[in-house]
């Protein structure tokens, strides 16, 4: 890891993902939708991978319309009830597209509920570890022959303040954060020397998205930037500006 790096002082040129053939989950809204468009605007083809196909129509049509040469790609996947055939078919399908995969970004989460652990309902529990940190291994793990065929590939993890520093009632979302940095790191790890697909994770911090709201329903969406706002720390680690830089966890603000 290059511990000098900062993704938030690089400034993207128009062209920086000329090329790069980007999935990313969560893309029909938020950061994952802003991440999605800016990546296209930089040259990339994206896959944009979600659970409705009606938003991520609307995505793909908005990529369309502002970079026709983008080519985005829709990949439906629930990551909650997906099962090993759904994410074998989308692996299959990306080699058979595209032959390799530069970037991986895992942004689609859901917050659950803000409880004490004494009354956390089990079933939310097991919903929320399932789409923030199981459904992002299996994903990983199936689309690595794809990512091994890049010659500069970068798997990149959407983090948390609370994955780093537990607080009380955020239950199983801070315990899935903890883990998607766990499993950034070790994925790192096992990586560095002997590929070149680098794995970090990036902390968006207070984004104006509906999962926010979700989670401070008392705040002042205002106060909160825009998911545009973050995209240049996103479009560094995706990109070749962050070319042997593994195994970190940075922050977007």
């Amino acid at each position: 890891m290059t511990a000098a790096f900062d993704p938030r002082t690089h400034q993207a040129r128009p062209d920086e993902l000329a090329g790069r053939v980007i999935a990313i989950t969560g893309a029909s809204d938020g950061v994952g939708r802003a991440v999605a468009i800016a990546c296209a605007q930089h040259g990339a083809k994206v896959i944009l991978l979600g659970r409705s196909e009606r938003k991520l129509s609307a995505v793909h049509a908005q990529i369309e319309s502002a970079s026709p040469a983008a080519e985005p790609t829709i990949a439906v996947l629930d990551l909650e009830n997906a099962l090993a055939p759904d994410y074998d078919r989308l692996a299959s399908a990306v080699l058979e597209r595209f032959g390799r995969l530069d970037g991986l970004l895992h942004n689609a989460a859901m917050v659950g509920e803000l409880a004490p652990i004494e009354h956390y309902d089990v079933p939310t529990w097991c919903r929320v570890l399932q789409v923030n940190l199981t459904a992002a291994f299996a994903l990983t793990q199936v689309l690595l022959p794809a990512l091994k065929q890049s010659s500069d590939a970068s798997v990149l993890f959407t983090s948390s303040s609370v994955g780093r520093q537990g607080r009380a009632y955020w239950g199983a979302y801070a315990v899935s954060k903890f883990g998607v940095e766990g499993l950034s790191q070790v994925l790192a790890a096992e990586l560095e020397n002997i590929s070149a697909i680098r794995v970090n994770a990036l902390n968006p911090g207070p984004v104006r998205t509906r999962m926010r709201a979700q989670a401070y329903p008392a705040g002042n969406p205002a106060s909160w930037p825009p998911p545009e706002a973050v995209t240049g720390p996103y479009l560094a680690l995706l990109g070749p500006a962050s070319r042997g830089v593994t195994g970190g966890s940075f922050d977007a603000q």
